[in-house]
């Protein structure tokens, strides 16, 4: 009895709260990206304290192989959940061999995924200054993306400090190779965003910069309702960075949405018409009874707010054509 007291004396309390701490942290972020994840998939808006916040979150950068990132993220967190509290659930007294093997080998599991979590975090935070906060300063921050930053860093620094690591030379070793796998990666992943991907899909700023990827092909259908709304004068007030705007181009298609008849809003933003947009606000908003927003339809002389679904442009346009529309 003496000797396990004296034992829990000498073991710095770091080293006794490191695992429940991050599994802590870890479940906390499992929780963030879960409710990411299903207002992506159910195709409703997050809880966002800025506009800078929405826009990150629907942007090109959110989604991963057609997924939300946040749906990978969640898994990542679970994973780290899992490796951090499992060993507890094995009583040393009842299986010591077992709780010291699980103990080792999770330790470095933990290092490794809370060291790749953290490049890979490092590298969206650069995404997120560099795209977001330089065009609309504390706007721009999406506090989400911010959290799961500082919980993958506060979990790396846990999985360092909270044991008494044997051999720091070989840590440094599988560090180092996790930082380069983790870079490699990250950087594939994203290389379809930016300049090398095609034009016609991609939402630009003003200077070039890519904040929407344009995903889903246009149908037939799609096709020849675009060209109905072009004919019958029909336009949708817009802007590159507007993440509702983005979204009905995805429901529009690539090929449909070249063709769509919009108006720049925003004053750096190219081709824009930001006059035009300024002298129909007082007239769009006292027909639809609410504050100006992106996007707006004018169709047929009567003002639209918000994102349409193509079958209600169809009825509002009077268009005749096939309905069978794919996205």
């Amino acid at each position: 009895m003496s000797s396990l007291v004296n034992r829990r004396r000498t073991t710095p309390w770091i080293h006794r709260w490191s695992r429940p701490l991050i599994g802590a942290i870890a479940i906390l972020g499992a929780i963030i990206t879960a409710y990411l994840t299903f207002a992506r998939l159910t195709n409703t808006d997050a809880a966002c304290p800025t506009e800078g916040c929405s826009q990150v979150l629907a942007s090109s950068y959110a989604t991963v192989f057609g997924l939300p990132l946040s749906l990978f993220g969640f898994l990542a967190y679970l994973g780290m959940a899992t490796f951090a509290l499992g060993p507890l659930a094995i009583s040393p007294e009842k299986n010591r061999q077992l709780r010291t093997n699980l103990d080792q080998w999770t330790w470095l599991l933990l290092f490794i995924g809370a060291t790749a979590m953290t490049v890979f975090s490092g590298y969206l935070m650069y995404i997120m200054f560099s795209q977001f906060v330089s065009q609309f300063g504390a706007g721009g921050i999406c506090y989400f993306c911010l959290a799961s930053a500082i919980f993958a860093l506060s979990m790396f620094v846990l999985t360092l400090i909270g044991r008494a690591w044997d051999d720091i030379g070989q840590l440094l070793f599988i560090g180092v190779i996790v930082v380069m796998v983790t870079l490699v990666g990250t950087l594939a992943v994203y290389s379809g965003d930016g300049s090398n991907g095609d034009p016609a899909a991609q939402i630009r700023s003003g200077n070039g910069q890519v904040f929407f990827t344009i995903k889903n092909t246009s149908g037939p259908a799609e096709i020849e309702l675009v060209r109905h709304l072009n004919q019958v004068g029909a336009k949708m007030y817009s802007a590159y960075w507007c993440p509702h705007c983005y979204e009905q181009k995805e429901l529009l298609g690539v090929q449909a949405a070249r063709q769509l008849n919009y108006i720049e809003c925003a004053p750096d933003g190219i081709n824009s018409q930001t006059a035009l947009c300024q002298k129909i606000i007082p007239e769009a908003e006292k027909q639809t009874g609410q504050k100006f927003g992106f996007p707006t339809w004018e169709i047929n002389g009567k003002y639209y707010s918000g994102t349409q679904s193509l079958q209600k442009l169809a009825d509002l346009s009077g268009y005749k054509g096939p309905r069978n529309f794919q996205n």
